[in-house]
């Protein structure tokens, strides 16, 4: 579930000032208006003139009535002359630690990773990110700016890796009354390329970020340390994130087609359609079509796959580690001499959802963790997938949306689940062990973790009609 966790990163950049700048703020973290955590950002200037900018933000959220913490730490250097040196990232669930650090050698960047208990190396040109980068609102603000100015700039992710270019524009400018004195506070507006996700934030003539709102959901608030560190586990993500329904939908599972109409801030990017389901605008709402796929008389392509329009999908990454002797031995022992490649899905498929066991957890996942634990929740269970799939030579994808789930609140749920190439595209759930996914999935994103990203401004955000209940038979 850790993709809801994921916001880009806006620092509390106060003043070039440096001198004014030390020091730490502290921020209480709102999901969906609900307190989940708090961060301190601190801003540090050595005798050499290195300067130190620290990020350190923890969750505290309940899943299905579990508590969940999550850390997310961040620490970048900068030489005298503003350059970037250092970048050190970790990320601390309660299955240990993903850790990342950039070293700059000069033109190269080294890269060291350690992720699932695998360490890994790789180097690539210098970033160009800078000291103005990390300040870019103490900039953006300085001289009395008007409303339209902006400024564009690079961040260094480790987890990409790479360089992720922003915008920043101020688009309005207000008074308040702060400690008494009345104050402009600017409103700033940031996006990042590729990953889609707006902030907003409220900034001081001084360069003090009061509140940043990411996504329209995860809220950055400063407050006083002892107000911000209060936070207790009452924020359930898991619901307050789904699309209720006002009455439970038959036979969720094998029914043939399911109408609905959805309403929230979709765009382009979230309106995916191919065979399983068709979402279309119509006025202020988006009607959606889900049909159970047939593929009688369709014949797979065997394995392994060689297709260059779907090679990039059987390539190892950081977090999908296909090219690992245990992922390979196990999708060997899996799969066996079968080459049809639509067989071969869901032998994976029935055993991932056998042996992994169902467990909701906030977690940077990585597929060689969940192979080792085998726990986790949809996101361990799709991952595992993906990996084991593309270790037998089957393209997938991971697919990130919502699934329709009755009980005691019936809804649509975040969920994700995979595709799979067997000579066209397939949805399968390894989580509900579906070798073709029910007409209850609804499909908003796909791809690599930041693809998935594009999900965060809408989830808890959308609201599901039942429009027509079609026959299940």
């Amino acid at each position: 579930m850790v993709t809801l966790m994921l916001f880009p990163r806006v620092l509390a950049a106060q003043s070039l000032d440096l001198a004014s700048l030390e020091g730490e703020n502290w921020y209480g973290l709102y999901l969906n208006g609900q307190k989940s955590g708090y961060s301190m950002h601190k801003v540090e200037k050595a005798g050499d003139g290195t300067v130190v900018v620290i990020e350190d933000a923890r969750f505290r959220l309940n899943m299905a009535g579990v508590p969940q913490d999550m850390r997310m730490f961040a620490k970048r250097t900068y030489a005298a002359d503003g350059r970037l040196q250092t970048v050190e990232q970790q990320i601390d669930d309660a299955k240990g630690a993903s850790k990342f650090l950039g070293v700059v050698q000069g033109e190269e960047l080294v890269l060291h990773a350690e992720v699932g208990g695998t360490k890994g190396e790789r180097r690539m040109p210098r970033p160009k990110e800078s000291l103005e980068d990390a300040l870019k609102q103490a900039e953006l603000v300085r001289g009395n700016p008007q409303v339209g100015a902006s400024l564009t700039f690079t961040t260094f992710e480790p987890m990409k890796p790479g360089e992720i270019k922003g915008h920043s524009e101020i688009v309005g400018v207000e008074e308040r009354t702060l400690e008494g004195a009345p104050t402009k506070v600017y409103q700033i507006k940031t996006s990042l390329d590729f990953m889609g996700i707006e902030t907003i934030s409220y900034v001081t003539e001084k360069g003090t970020t009061l509140e940043d709102i990411t996504a329209g959901q995860i809220t950055m608030r400063l407050e006083p340390k002892e107000i911000a560190q209060d936070v207790d586990y009452s924020n359930d993500v898991i619901v307050s994130n789904a699309a209720m329904v006002s009455a439970p939908i038959s036979d969720p599972r094998t029914r043939k087609e399911l109408h609905l109409r959805l309403k929230g801030p979709l765009s382009p990017a979230h309106l995916f359609n191919d065979e399983r389901q068709f979402l279309s605008q119509s006025g202020d709402a988006y009607d959606f079509t889900g049909k159970a796929m047939n593929l009688e008389g369709f014949t797979a392509v065997p394995l392994p796959v060689n297709d260059e329009q779907v090679s990039q999908w059987l390539k190892p990454t950081m977090f999908v580690q296909n090219d690992d002797p245990r992922i390979l031995a196990k999708a060997r022992e899996i799969v066996g001499d079968e080459k049809d490649s639509l067989k071969a899905s869901a032998l994976l498929c029935e055993w991932v959802y056998k042996n992994v066991d169902t467990v909701f957890s906030a977690r940077l996942t990585n597929a060689l963790e969940v192979l080792d634990s085998l726990e986790g929740d949809c996101t361990e269970h799709s991952i595992l997938f993906v990996a084991l799939a593309r270790a037998a030579g089957l393209p997938s994808r991971e697919v990130a949306g919502l699934i329709y789930m009755d009980g005691g609140k019936p809804g649509f749920y975040f969920h994700q689940w995979a595709k799979v190439w067997v000579g066209k595209w397939i949805d399968v759930d390894p989580t509900w062990n579906q070798p073709l996914a029910d007409v209850t999935h609804i499909k908003l994103a796909e791809g690599d973790l930041f693809q998935q990203a594009q999900i965060i401004p809408i989830i808890g955000q959308i609201r599901v009609e039942v429009v027509e209940q079609a026959s299940g038979g």
